[in-house]
């Protein structure tokens, strides 16, 4: 493996596949030298041969090997200017259906990750005033049928970046948050596998229906592989990295319709926020305070 040195070095999180992997081979092909961890084995070898890479293995959940990383990182000693905070889960049960356990890990990998990573490593980040960038998702908008806690932990991505960018301003220290829509990745196949494996045990679940027409079987309609290619994604990663005037939202989507929703579901709330009360705004108000943002 050869680094180059004179690049900014950055870790990823859940740099295997997906919009990890993408983002990995976007940076090590333009000379930055990438920490990518890894869950799997069986996945080192592949992403520690790219040039420029460091394969690390790491469970987000794990305090000590969060711990490991932070030790490998200072005995390389060549700092770090960037974390993007990727690694994520899913799940699709009903709520008030959904197994304490597995609501636990959700929580545990998909925001308690990004915060233990991130406060493991901000000294780091604060000395090269870098950027930090946390991958949320437009579900964390929408809030889908049956995908309440990966939208819950995906909302609650957007509230931990916006008071972190606020706590890091003053030390030169940008924070992002990407907003993909829906791209080709391995979470909703995951996602499947631990949903079917369940099933069984589900008998009386009010959304059996549903939930078995999606996954009649383990690789049914939770395989994204036909969703378009994760390269606009890592293009936005990208930017949030190292433009000289990084926005605090990408939203990325891979066609109109996502798009539209996604903003018509922010409009809706608006307007469901400037109902009732006693300072409700007109819409010329409404309008004028938009303009101030365009």
């Amino acid at each position: 493996m050869n680094v180059n040195s004179d690049q900014k070095p950055i870790l990823i999180t859940g740099g295997t596949t997906g919009i990890g992997r993408a983002t990995v081979e976007l940076l090590a092909s333009r000379g930055h030298h990438v920490y990518a961890t890894v869950r799997k084995d069986s996945d080192f070898e592949e992403v520690n041969k790219i040039e420029n890479v460091d394969a690390i293995n790491l469970d987000v959940t794990n305090q000590d090997q969060i711990e490991r990383l932070v030790k490998f990182i200072e005995n390389k000693g060549n700092g770090l200017f960037g974390v993007v905070n990727n690694s994520g889960v899913g799940d699709m049960i009903a709520l008030n259906e959904m197994d304490d356990e597995d609501f636990d890990y959700l929580m545990k990998v998909n925001l308690y990750g990004p915060f233990r990573v991130t406060k493991a490593l901000h000294e780091y980040i604060i000395e090269s005033k870098g950027r930090i960038v946390n991958i949320g998702s437009v579900a964390g908008i929408l809030s889908p049928l049956l995908m309440g806690a990966y939208s819950m932990t995906k909302h609650a991505i957007e509230a931990f970046s916006d008071t972190l960018a606020a706590e890091m301003e003053k030390f030169g220290v940008h924070v992002s948050t990407i907003e993909p829509g829906n791209y080709q990745s391995n979470i909703g196949l995951s996602a499947g596998k631990r949903l079917y494996s369940k099933m069984e045990s589900r008998k009386n679940t009010r959304y059996r229906d549903e939930l078995m027409e999606r996954f009649s079987n383990p690789d049914a309609k939770a395989d994204r592989s036909h969703y378009k290619g994760p390269g606009d994604v890592a293009d936005a990663i990208y930017d949030a990295l190292f433009s000289e005037n990084p926005k605090a939202r990408y939203m990325v989507v891979p066609d109109l319709d996502e798009g539209t929703e996604t903003i018509k579901q922010k409009v809706k709330e608006l307007v469901e926020l400037n109902e009732w009360h006693e300072y409700s705004f007109t819409r010329d108000q409404l309008i004028t305070m938009l303009d101030e943002f365009m």
